[in-house]
C-alpha cells in the first residue's frame, strides 16, 4: 500500500485547481502576459508598506489578539460607515488570515461533514472545494446566460435547497461572470433563507468594482441587525494586497467567540504588522481604490471590444469584478485551449472548466492590468483566434 492510500478521504479527494494547473504550464515563459489569477499587476501601494514596516521595524512580531487588532476593527467599521452607509459594532468584525479562510470558516461556522451548500454556477472553484474539504456537499445551481448576460433564476435556486442544506452562497459581483445582484435579487435570496431557515454565506469581495455606480448592492442593504448572514472579504483586490494573505469577516456579533475558536484552531491569528498595514489601507485607501477601478474600466473595455472585433467571440462587458468571462467560436474543449493558448499567443487565461457547471465553454481573463499590456494581450487573442 502506497503512502497516498494512508491519506484522508477529504485530503485525496481534494481537487487540484483548474486555474493552477495552466499557471504551472506557462509560468517563467518569457513575454507571457498572465490574465490567469484574479489580480492585478500593481504593487502594494507605499503608504500601505510603509505602515507594515514600520511596524515590524518596530517590534510588533508577537502573539496579538486573535479577532484583530482594535485599531483594524474599529477601521473596518469606518470603511463601512463610509462606503456602505451602515453602522457596524466592532464586535462584528473578525480578521482573517484571507479572503479564502473567511469563506473557510465561515463554512465551518454553520455546516459540518454531510451538509450542504448551495451556489451559484459558474463560480471560483475555491468555495465548492473548501465546503467538499470540509466533508460537506456543495450543490451547484447553474445560471442563464442568454445574449451573452448571466441571469439569476430564484425558483431555480430555491429547488436546490433540501433537508441538508445549511447556507446559501452568495457571490456578487460575482468572480467569474462579472454578474451582479440586483438589490431585489438580494432580497430574493434574503427571503428563501429566512423561509428555510438557513444561513447566507456573502462574498462581497468584488462590491467596489462595480462599473454602474459607487459600489454593488450589498446583503447590508437590506439585512437585519440579527440576520444570519455571514459577509465575507479581502484586502487582496481593492488594495493590491494579494501575497499579504489578509481578510475578514462580519457576522452578527454572537458569532464572535465561535469565529475566535475557529482562528485559533487554524492559524491563531494574523501577524500585527500585517493588520498594521491592513489598518492604514483601509483608513487611508480609499481614492486608491478608485484609481483601481477607474482603470478596470477602460481595460474591461478595451478588451472586449477587440475580442468582440473578431466576430467569433460571445462576451459582455462585465457589470462587476475585473474578469472578460467568454466563450469562442468553435472551442468545446476549454482546458486544451487555455494550453494552446500560452503556447501559441503568449498570454495566459484560466480555462472555464475549472468554474463548474455552465462554464465548461468559456475563458477567464482577468483584466486588472496596464491599458498597454491588455491591448497587446487583447491583439495577441485576436490574432489567435481569427486563426482558428
Amino acid at each position: 500500500m502506497s503512502i497516498f492510500e494512508n491519506l484522508s478521504l477529504r485530503a485525496k479527494q481534494a481537487p487540484e485547481s483548474g486555474i493552477v494547473e495552466v499557471i504551472n504550464h506557462g509560468w517563467g515563459k518569457d513575454g507571457l502576459i498572465p490574465l490567469w489569477a484574479g489580480e492585478g499587476d500593481r504593487p502594494t501601494p507605499g503608504f500601505i508598506i510603509k505602515a507594515g514596516s514600520d511596524a515590524l521595524l518596530a517590534g510588533e512580531t508577537f502573539y496579538t489578539l486573535q479577532r484583530g487588532i482594535p485599531e483594524l476593527r474599529q477601521a473596518l467599521a469606518g470603511y463601512y460607515q463610509r462606503q456602505f452607509d451602515v453602522t457596524l459594532p466592532v464586535s462584528a468584525f473578525t480578521v482573517t488570515g484571507s479572503g479564502m479562510q473567511a469563506i473557510k470558516l465561515a463554512i465551518e461556522a454553520v455546516s459540518g461533514p454531510g451538509d450542504e451548500i448551495v451556489y451559484l454556477s459558474p463560480s471560483w472553484p475555491n468555495l465548492p472545494a473548501a465546503c467538499g474539504v470540509s466533508g460537506g456537499k456543495p450543490v451547484p445551481v447553474p445560471m442563464k446566460n442568454e445574449d451573452g448576460g448571466w441571469s439569476f433564476d430564484v425558483d431555480r435556486f430555491e429547488a436546490a435547497i433540501g433537508p441538508k442544506t445549511r447556507a446559501l452562497f452568495i457571490n456578487s459581483p460575482s468572480n467569474p461572470t462579472g454578474w451582479t445582484a440586483t438589490r431585489e435579487e438580494l432580497i430574493a435570496v434574503r427571503d428563501l433563507a429566512r423561509k428555510h431557515g438557513l444561513w447566507i454565506i456573502a462574498d462581497e469581495i468584488y462590491a467596489k468594482f462595480f462599473y454602474d455606480g459607487p459600489r454593488a448592492p450589498s446583503f447590508l442593504d437590506i439585512a437585519e441587525p440579527d440576520e444570519r448572514i455571514i459577509l465575507v472579504n479581502s484586502f487582496s483586490k481593492n488594495w493590491a494586497m494579494t501575497g499579504w494573505r489578509v481578510g475578514w469577516i462580519v457576522a452578527p456579533p454572537e458569532l464572535g467567540q465561535v469565529l475566535e475558536n475557529l482562528v485559533q484552531y487554524s492559524t491563531s491569528g494574523v501577524a500585527q504588522f500585517i493588520q498594521k498595514g491592513a489598518t492604514m489601507a483601509v483608513a487611508e485607501g480609499d481614492a486608491f481604490i478608485d484609481e483601481q477601478v477607474a482603470r478596470a474600466q477602460k481595460a474591461r473595455d478595451l478588451f472586449c471590444e477587440t475580442l468582440l472585433a473578431t466576430g467569433k467571440v460571445d462576451v459582455v462587458p462585465p457589470a462587476g469584478a475585473f474578469y472578460a468571462f467568454f466563450r469562442i467560436d468553435g472551442v468545446n474543449d476549454t482546458r486544451s485551449a487555455a494550453i494552446d493558448i500560452v503556447d501559441k499567443a503568449n498570454v495566459g487565461l484560466a480555462a472555464g472548466t475549472a468554474f463548474g457547471p455552465g462554464g465548461e465553454l468559456y475563458m477567464r481573463a482577468c483584466f486588472l492590468r496596464r491599458l498597454d499590456q491588455i491591448k497587446e494581450a487583447a491583439n495577441r487573442l485576436a490574432g489567435y483566434i481569427k486563426a482558428l
